[in-house]
This record gives structure tokens, C-alpha cells and sequence, in this order.
């Protein structure tokens, strides 16, 4: 198999417009996976183009969450797509008799095309993220393509989920070039927290971590802590804008102690703030659909890139330094002021920051 070769993306318009041509050039398979999936202007190009190649004879495969992607089943674009012989699979369906199912969700965004090249990261497929629809607003996030053999390996991700196997075991090289990983199963739902502290552990010098929600575990706190404690450079960057306000709220109740453990964190300013990244030491990261969460170690369906590459390295280091050139550090004289409502809502949601 080739080399793995990656292509960073953090506007949507050109990584919808990749998107879109290669699934309008697919010749055997299209293999799609959404957390949020609207029909709206950008959902719908989307639509046609699958519609067009399955009706063209492409084997068209749609995983779609039934949370994040309720827009769509409400407005029946479901139906034009299987008249057109899109096979389409909503995650967890809401059933009375099991509704605990629907807490967990496919927050994976995954699109594989001809198993030649493969996209991942954070996008959703919404209107959100186009300059062109949205405006100057428009969301900040990341994805990468990919081309050579981990195009394989997420073949078999999509198709092992797709197919219902919950208990696969994959193979996991932690110190490979380059892998992927998910955390599909009870056996694999703690790898990503203990990959993080695993490399938090190893870090020399300064650790880069980027999530637009930040509501970890207090294991995954401590570690934090403790690299932050022994002299590694620990910078955490967080948006000042989110499409989640209670969650904003509640990632802010752990700034004093972050901070006075030494951790510099960094608000994001121009826009929503979507990307999920972590460097370290220059020579090692992570990108992809996880964020520093409690819902994404242990909850919901993920998908990472973990790779030791040092030209993507640069690529993400690079983006990771330009939205630090748009931030305002929070200082401990300087942590954002809020009345006594606030600070009750920011206690009750980190206590309860398992099922937000």
C-alpha cells in the first residue's frame, strides 16, 4: 500500500467542495458517516450527489445519527434517498422499551470514497460551516483527507458499525506512524483517555490541546495537572462563542484550578470554535470528531487520527498558533465575571458532566 499522504481543511466551503467531488467521481462505493447531517442549503448538495451516483449504480452507504440528524428525517429527505437506492442506516433509533439507547450517539464524521481516500475530523454537514451560506460566522473546525492505507482501516470501522458488530477487538499499534482509533466497544471505550495520558506523561516540553468542549473526567483533569505541574507547557484553547452555552459555562468552572496549576487557557474569539486537536512535542497528534469530554471518552461514538507525521504535525501546529493570534488568554485576575445563577449552573453541569 501507498504512504499515507494528508490534506488539512479548517473552511468548509473547500473541504465541502472536496467532499463533493469525490463523491461525484465515485465508480464503486461511497461509504458516509454524519453526527449532524441538515438539509439545508449544504445538506442538499450532498443529497443530490449521493442520489445521482446511486442512481448511476455506485454503492451508496448512509449511517446518519437519529439525534444529530433529526432534521433530515423530519423533513423526509430519508425517503428521497432510499427511492433512489441510497442504503440508509439511522444510529440508535428512540424506542420506547430501550430509551436509554438514545443517550448514545454516532458523533462520527467519516466519508470514504472507492476505499481510495478518506475524510475525518470534526465537520458536520450544515449550513454552519459554509462562508458562502453562513457568512463571516461560519464555524471553525478541521478535517483531513486521506489517502493510502489507513483509507483500509477506516473501511473496516465504517463496516464493522455498519454491520452492527459492537465487540470487535481491532488491532492498535500506539506507536505506529500513523492510526486510527475508536472507541466502539466496552473493551476500546477507555483507549483515547489513556493514549492522552499516556502522552501526557511522555511530554517534554509543551502540549497544544484545542476542543470546543472541554468536560473531561477528573482523571483526565489530574493528568492535566500534573504535566502542567512538572514544567511542560500545557496551553488549552477554547471558544469565547459556542453553540452550547451551558457547556461553555460549565468548562469555565475549572479554569482556577487549571490555571493555578499552571495550564494557559485561551478563549477563541471571531467565531464558534468546532476543531478537536491535541499536538505534543511537535511530534505527535491527534485530530479528529473526540472532544475533551466526558460523552466523547466514554458515550458516544468516535473517530481519530493519531499520527507521529511531522509535515501534518506542522500543518495542525501552524493553524493551532493562527487561532492563538485571534484568542485572549484568561488570567486568574481576569476569569470571566458571572452572577450567582451562573456560578450555581456551572457547578451542577461539572458535577454532572457525564450526561451533557
Amino acid at each position: 500500500m501507498p504512504a499515507n499522504q494528508f490534506t488539512v481543511f479548517t473552511e468548509g466551503d473547500e473541504l465541502y467542495d472536496d467532499m463533493l467531488a469525490g463523491i461525484r467521481n465515485a465508480k464503486h462505493s461511497i461509504a458516509l458517516e454524519c453526527y449532524i447531517f441538515n438539509p439545508d442549503e449544504t445538506g442538499v448538495q450532498f443529497i443530490d450527489a449521493l442520489i445521482e451516483r446511486a442512481r448511476a449504480g455506485v454503492r451508496v452507504q448512509l449511517h446518519l445519527d437519529t439525534f444529530g440528524s433529526a432534521e433530515l428525517l423530519i423533513g423526509h429527505q430519508d425517503d428521497r434517498l432510499r427511492e433512489a437506492g441510497v442504503e440508509l442506516k439511522w444510529f440508535n433509533t428512540l424506542h420506547w422499551y430501550q430509551p436509554h439507547r438514545f443517550n448514545r450517539r454516532n458523533h462520527r464524521k467519516l466519508l470514504i470514497k472507492d476505499n481510495d481516500v478518506v475524510w475525518l475530523g470534526g465537520f458536520n454537514i450544515h449550513n454552519e460551516n459554509s462562508l458562502k451560506v453562513f457568512g463571516e460566522c461560519r464555524w471553525r473546525d478541521t478535517q483531513v483527507r486521506i489517502t493510502g492505507q489507513l483509507v483500509e482501516e477506516a473501511r473496516v470501522y465504517f463496516d464493522k458499525l455498519w454491520e452492527g458488530h459492537r465487540h470487535w477487538k481491532p488491532h492498535f499499534d500506539a506507536e505506529a506512524e500513523s492510526t486510527l482509533i475508536s472507541n466502539h466497544n466496552w473493551i476500546e471505550r477507555h483507549r483515547l483517555r489513556r493514549l492522552l495520558s499516556h502522552r501526557f506523561h511522555k511530554a517534554r516540553e509543551k502540549i497544544s490541546l484545542c476542543t470546543p468542549y472541554f468536560m473531561p473526567d477528573n482523571f483526565t483533569q489530574r493528568h492535566m495537572i500534573l504535566t502542567a505541574k512538572r514544567g511542560v507547557e500545557v496551553r488549552l484553547l477554547l471558544p469565547a462563542i459556542s453553540d452550547r452555552p451551558v457547556a461553555q459555562w460549565v468548562a469555565r468552572a475549572a479554569y482556577a484550578s487549571l490555571i493555578a496549576a499552571g495550564i494557559r487557557i485561551f478563549e477563541y474569539q471571531p467565531r464558534v470554535l468546532h476543531a478537536k486537536v491535541t499536538i505534543i512535542d511537535d511530534d505527535w497528534c491527534t485530530v479528529g470528531s473526540a472532544n475533551l469530554d466526558y460523552r466523547s471518552f466514554f458515550v458516544n461514538f468516535e473517530m481519530n487520527l493519531v499520527s507521529l507525521r511531522t509535515d501534518l504535525i506542522r500543518v495542525l501546529d501552524k493553524n493551532y498558533s493562527d487561532d492563538l493570534a485571534q484568542s485572549r488568554e484568561i488570567l486568574t485576575a481576569k476569569l470571566p465575571q458571572s452572577g450567582w445563577i451562573q456560578k450555581l449552573i456551572q457547578s451542577i453541569g461539572w458535577v454532572c458532566r457525564r450526561i451533557m
